[in-house]
């Protein structure tokens, strides 16, 4: 079918369609987390009622619950200058990937 035919016909149903520019999508499970890696997004308002379409590469990554070790965040704050809040929040970001978390950190300043 002709995209503009489509957006016609869209338009006349109320139907509203907006690619939403994303580099990574994250679904949070109570277990596990979804990474999209390289996603195509799409916002439809339909009525007002949003959905999103989302189609890209699908990674798993299990959730730590481990509580970042005072060693790991000692070492955060010296590499980087950072406050203790600064450097445990980067850890959580990063699962507790060190480097990472001091990149981050280094990054901002």
């Amino acid at each position: 079918m002709n995209p503009r035919k489509m957006q016609q016909m869209m338009k006349q149903l109320g139907i509203k369609q907006e690619e939403i520019p994303a580099t990574e999508v994250i679904i949070r499970l109570e277990d596990r987390e979804l990474i999209i890696a390289k996603p195509s997004v799409s916002k439809v308002d339909m009525m007002g009622q949003e959905t999103f379409q989302i189609t890209g590469e699908v990674i798993e990554r299990e959730l730590k619950s481990e509580e970042v070790s005072q060693e790991d965040l000692k070492t955060v704050m010296e590499q980087t200058g950072a406050s203790e809040k600064k450097a445990k929040e980067a850890l959580n970001r990063h699962y507790g990937d060190l480097a990472k978390a001091i990149i981050e950190l280094s990054k901002q300043n």
